[in-house]
């Protein structure tokens, strides 16, 4: 009966082998949703004892119960009553209670939120609502009780319940309204954003951040996943560190430059809070840096092996935030050189790829190919980034020589 997260299994106690396997299937089948109800009512450090607690009592008097109620609904008593114990004790002992229901490392994805996961501030929205209320919600969408469940448990018609709960969701989405216009947004796939600031605090500022991404994602991000035609394979996890040495910590990179404030790997984008970006950014900047490292991740679940300079180049375009003047002061000098790095060279993976100029001259590859060839050839050549022939009917020596040559006429 035990599983991988329980710290100790519930003791046998009936002597009756059959009694013992019948509760054993019952425990198996609710425990999760009886842990789930007392962690969002308590927290999730004490939620496995309590979770304990509640079954071993359910076993002690499982010979009392009468089957005038689901099995689910007499546990959740026996577990509200835990829950209720809980609160006395703490209160005796003067310490915390968790009356209030804390949702900040909990998710929901419903109509409220569309197809976005939120699990930021939750609990600031759902602390305007009555008890009664965020008992109802908390039921419906953590707990997973169906409405006939809610009503017993609260002792009210079904059809109340059901009212209850559609007022209830139109309230939270006025309150969630300020983190982005979240009940209209139409990103396809499910992105969440996790504030990895250990210490957080609810203020205006970081719930103007989470507006504002959502609003540059939600402006943006439909029109990368057609343009490339590819609906993202899993799910984006966009993780916001407090300032530059966080960051840089975290992706293991302590000495990285200050301009180094976002980067990806896997299924996260991981970035500097637009709050504090250091001092060769703005809080613009980090917003549209996080749209380009959005379109290099979806490049790179096309293809895996897909270039730096081609990823780059890309994320470059899309988010449109690397000046002409820029990239003019970085590659005008190379290019009259006769020194423009080979697409060889564009893939440098270290930092010696900003020493070149590579993010400029990424972005001014995929400038020369959006202007001489169709975007039908571009995805096609995402997809396999070695055949050059294939896409632009021309070698890779032959295609860098052309951009070579127009990369001259534009300083001319």
């Amino acid at each position: 009966m035990s599983r991988a997260q329980d710290k100790k299994k519930i003791p046998v106690l009936p002597e009756d082998q059959e009694h013992i396997q019948h509760f054993e299937a019952i425990y198996n089948q609710y425990r999760d949703r009886i842990r789930n109800y007392i962690a969002v009512k308590t927290n999730s450090a004490t939620a496995d004892d309590l979770t304990q607690q509640a079954f071993l009592k359910a076993m002690e008097n499982f010979h009392l119960f009468n089957y005038n109620s689901s099995i689910f609904t007499w546990l959740f008593k026996i577990a509200q009553n835990i829950v209720k114990n809980e609160y006395r004790t703490k209160s005796r002992n003067k310490e915390m209670l968790h009356e209030v229901i804390d949702f900040q490392s909990q998710s929901i994805s419903l109509d409220i939120a569309r197809d976005v996961d939120i699990r930021l501030d939750i609990s600031a929205a759902l602390a305007r609502l009555n008890e009664l209320d965020q008992q109802i919600i908390s039921l419906r969408f953590f707990v997973d009780c169906t409405l006939l469940e809610i009503s017993k448990i609260i002792g009210m018609p079904q059809s109340a319940v059901k009212n209850r709960l559609y007022r209830a969701l139109n309230k939270l989405k006025k309150e969630l309204k300020e983190w982005g216009d979240i009940t209209i947004m139409s990103i396809k796939e499910l992105i969440s954003i996790v504030d990895k600031n250990e210490a957080p605090s609810k203020n205006d500022g970081m719930n103007k951040v989470y507006h504002d991404l959502f609003e540059e994602l939600k402006s943006n991000v439909d029109r990368i996943i057609i343009t490339y035609r590819h609906r993202p394979s899993q799910k984006i996890a966009i993780e916001i560190y407090p300032d530059l040495p966080t960051f840089h910590q975290a992706i293991n990179e302590p000495d990285a430059p200050n301009w180094f404030m976002g980067t990806y790997e896997d299924n996260k984008i991981k970035i500097v809070s637009p709050l504090n970006p250091g001092p060769e950014h703005t809080y613009q900047s980090v917003l549209r840096h996080t749209l380009s490292l959005f379109t290099m991740w979806l490049v790179k679940d096309i293809n895996p092996l897909a270039p730096k300079w081609l990823t780059h180049g890309l994320g470059g375009h899309e988010a449109k935030q690397t000046s002409q003047e820029y990239i003019q002061y970085r590659t005008s000098e190379s290019i009259q050189n006769n020194a423009v790095p080979s697409f060889q060279a564009l893939t440098n993976d270290t930092w010696d790829f900003e020493k070149i100029g590579g993010y400029a001259f990424s972005h001014l590859i995929v400038e020369y190919l959006i202007h001489s060839y169709s975007l039908d050839a571009l995805n096609k050549f995402i997809r396999d980034a070695t055949d050059f022939q294939g896409a632009f009917q021309v070698s890779e020596a032959e295609l860098h020589g052309m951009w070579v040559q127009y990369l001259k006429s534009r300083l001319c």
